[in-house]
């Protein structure tokens, strides 16, 4: 499993879009950081590199993505084997990372001057907390339900930053707990650092004292 050089954070941001380059068979995954009972819509599109254009084609029919989806605590929310382009849902079940794994399933290598190519370039657009409005909008039959579905988008929208709030808010609750029990702990070795050394110095004080006595030099 290769992990992508960064982190996507969910905080205040509902929608993520970007690519990335893949070989064969090869695993990337992100690492998605959102509160408990929250909807992901995840929209992918894979192309296929052209040796003869030169170029990344727009499609890439026979080519598949699997993508899994897991927590850190090893709890499989999704492992399911997709097209060349699709969408996946799922919904967390705890707050915290949530590890999001592609892969492709094709096995035709691209290899040129005896290297190996990147094959695929792989689209990946991350919603958090939406539903697809679009295809709400298209089912409206007048202006009333159109306008109807967008401010419930609106709301979602809504409750999901406030949830993320909340999220974040007790995220940061838990550290400055446990940076005031670092701090706390610092404080008493530091006493106890503090005792020891003055005990060892009143130790080897009576230890010389008592050496000086012994031997009459005092």
């Amino acid at each position: 499993m290769r992990v992508l050089a960064f982190l996507l954070s969910s905080c205040f941001s509902l929608s993520t879009a970007f690519y990335f380059h893949a070989g064969e068979r090869e695993e990337k995954c992100i690492i998605e950081d959102i509160p408990s009972d929250t909807l992901i819509t995840g929209t992918f599109k894979i192309q296929q590199w052209d040796m003869g254009r030169q170029d990344f084609l727009e499609s890439a029919p026979g080519l598949g993505l699997f993508v899994t989806v897991t927590t850190y605590n090893e709890e499989v929310l999704l492992s399911k084997l997709y097209g060349p382009q699709g969408t996946f849902y799922f919904t967390s079940h705890s707050p915290g990372e949530h590890i999001i794994c592609l892969e492709s399933n094709s096995t035709r290598l691209v290899s040129f001057g005896g290297s190996k190519l990147l094959a695929q370039r792989i689209h990946l657009d991350i919603r958090v907390g939406e539903h697809d409005l679009d295809a709400a909008i298209a089912q409206a039959k007048d202006k009333v339900n159109e306008v109807s579905f967008k401010l419930e988008h609106l709301i979602e929208q809504i409750e999901q930053i406030v949830k993320e709030q909340n999220y974040q808010r007790d995220r940061e609750e838990n550290f400055r707990m446990t940076s005031e029990d670092t701090n706390s702990n610092v404080l008493w070795w530091a006493f106890a650092q503090t005792l020891i050394f003055i005990s060892v110095g009143i130790f080897q004080m009576k230890y010389l004292k008592d050496f000086f006595i012994a031997k009459k030099l005092v």
